[in-house]
């Protein structure tokens, strides 16, 4: 199949799913290099089959051997500040915190966590996993991440060509929301028309 893609236009970004420990992930990514001839590689470690959660210990010793050994190492991790920040200081190119569990279409269920990752990283961050529909691209972006990385909710939807359409429209129209800056929440209401030179009323009691 790669002999029908053409190299110029698409990069090719090969991921070690189906991993359990370090050791088998940087074994995967060794082959997928050999294979591919690219350095660049998905670092997935599961620590769990049900919610395929990633196992944080094992994907960042994956992840400093893979960057030991020169390739440019993208993590998949938990949406933890702490475990993000291990990746960075091993030398990943990039984090990519879990929006949701894999394939679950839940959207950003921990949108303070993203925003603290974000504030702190020095590198890159990329919201992996649970992004099911353009209004979660949207939210994602206006957090201030620098990617998204999404295929379920794309390859899973009715119509995937108009559902990527979407999500390339959401990805835009948030990173905009995000660089413009919303306005402030408040508790109560703030009239936006001017006070000022309205007609008075009194209602007068009669005795």
């Amino acid at each position: 199949m790669i002999d029908y893609l053409d190299r110029a236009k698409y990069t090719l970004l090969p991921n070690t799913a189906g991993c359990y420990t370090a050791k088998e992930a940087v074994l995967t990514a060794k082959l997928a290099r050999e294979a591919l001839g690219t350095d660049l590689i998905k670092i997935e470690v599961i620590g769990d089959p049900d919610t395929l959660y990633p196992d944080t210990r094992e994907t960042i010793a994956a992840a400093e051997e893979l960057v030991r050994l020169g390739f440019t190492v993208l993590p998949y991790i938990v949406d933890d500040p702490v475990a993000c920040k291990a990746l960075e200081d091993v030398g990943c190119a990039a984090v990519m915190p879990l929006a949701a569990p894999i394939g679950s279409g839940l959207g950003i269920c921990n949108p303070y966590s993203i925003a603290i990752i974000k504030e702190r990283a020095k590198i890159p961050v990329i919201v992996d996993a649970g992004v099911g529909t353009a209004s979660d691209a949207a939210i994602a972006m206006e957090l201030g991440v620098d990617a998204l990385l999404m295929n379920t909710g794309i390859a899973a939807a009715r119509d995937p060509v108009a559902m990527a359409k979407a999500m390339n429209y959401a990805t835009q129209a948030g990173r905009i929301a995000f660089l413009a800056g919303r306005m402030e929440k408040k508790r109560y209401a703030n009239a936006s028309s001017p006070t000022g030179g309205l007609i008075a009323t009194r209602q007068e009691s009669s005795s």
